[in-house]
């Protein structure tokens, strides 16, 4: 782990950099903020000691010239004039922490490793996100993505409903995702409900919430879904299994952005954009009694239909090689190589379960096949 001590006083440096080296950390000293400044422009630090009183500049413009220039490492400011105004208004320009001299050994110490923890936790969740953005990737040049993409960009700068529809497996979640992650509540959260998988008389509790001992299993106070997702995104996939009670509540969520918690009497205003995904065709299901008509204009404001696979064969080397990348990486196994012969099998191949299907298959083959995957293993495997 690298440390920068920025002070102007040559005592201070030279004993938090012996205290520091002790523990095991590389220390790297300046004497004043211009010189600091050069150093964080070619070194990553890990942490930096910022001293408020120096010549030239002091601390609390060098501390804003490195939010400036993007140095994200924790910044903890040093001062023997402190007082909580200084100290509050540090942390409000972004440093970490603030400690007064005279430095006592057990303070420093503990602000370094809380630093370091957040450096480490910091560079986790970006690492997470990268591998999220991976997995809703929208892979392909055909003209249908194309399209897909270009709708993408028009609708999700807005608040307008979406209702995704498409058959099974062919990345209706994806786009789900890619319109949220392009919109204006890309940092607030996006809570995704799978309507399908929840037993119709919970569905309720676990969109709006309930009170304790709304039911007999109620034990505690529940948040909803919709409340969880206030500022942000809720992605309703498989809407078309949602019972009509449950359509009733979210229809008047929907018309006055307000939800009661079951068992409650209170109502909860709300603020969340609304993207809902079927494989069903819900004008059907409004014949046959099972879905609501106004529920389906509520949420067809911006309609987008995935196309299947079948629609999109010309994709099919580009999400193989996705895909191939992936499962490699995921399954610790050297990267491998599809044939040119493999790959023309696969896109004469009849995908009833769309890319989740060619997904599975391509992870068989990476597993059960060498390094090269040949069109006989397509046959064998796919």
């Amino acid at each position: 782990m690298k440390i920068l001590v920025v002070d102007d006083e040559r005592s201070i440096r030279n004993t938090l950099k012996d205290i520091l080296e002790f523990e095991k950390y590389e220390i790297d000293l300046a004497e004043d903020g211009l010189i600091a400044l050069e150093k964080v422009k070619n070194t990553i630090y890990d942490v930096i000691f910022l001293d408020i009183k120096m010549p030239q500049m002091d601390g609390i413009e060098v501390l804003d010239k490195m939010r400036a220039d993007g140095v994200e490492a924790p910044v903890i400011m040093i001062s023997g004039h402190g007082n909580i105004e200084t100290a509050v208004e540090c942390i409000k320009k972004g440093a970490y922490d603030f400690i007064e001299k005279p430095i006592d050994l057990n303070r420093l110490l503990v602000a370094v490793r809380n630093a370091l923890d957040k450096t480490t936790l910091v560079a986790q969740t970006k690492l997470l996100k990268k591998k999220v953005n991976k997995k809703y990737a929208m892979v392909g040049e055909s003209d249908s993505v194309c399209r897909l993409r270009d709708l993408i960009a028009k609708v999700a700068p807005t608040d307008a409903r979406v209702l995704i529809t498409g058959d099974n497996g062919t990345g209706k979640e994806v786009v789900a995702r890619q319109i949220y992650e392009q919109s204006h509540r890309a940092g607030a959260p996006f809570i995704e409900v799978n309507c399908a998988a929840i037993p119709s008389e919970l569905i309720e509790s676990e969109l709006f919430g309930h009170e304790k001992g709304a039911f007999t299993s109620a034990i505690k106070t529940r948040t909803g879904k919709f409340e969880q997702a206030n500022n942000g995104t809720i992605f309703l996939d498989e809407i078309g299994d949602m019972s009509l009670s449950a359509q009733a509540k979210v229809l008047r969520c929907l018309q006055e952005n307000v939800i009661s918690p079951v068992g409650s009497d209170k109502s909860v205003k709300i603020n969340v954009r609304v993207i809902a995904a079927t494989n069903k065709n819900l004008r059907k299901e409004i014949d046959a009694g099972n879905f609501r008509e106004d529920l389906f204009h509520r949420l067809n404001v911006i309609p987008i239909h995935v196309p299947s696979l079948a629609e999109r064969t010309d994709d099919i080397p580009l999400l193989v090689e996705h895909f191939t990348a992936q499962i490699c990486e995921e399954q610790g196994i050297a990267p491998k190589h599809f044939a040119p012969e493999a790959i023309e099998l696969l896109k004469q191949h009849t995908w009833l379960g769309n890319i989740r299907e060619l997904r599975n298959v391509v992870e068989r083959l990476i597993i059960l096949s060498g390094k090269e995957i040949t069109a006989d293993d397509v046959e064998q495997f796919a």
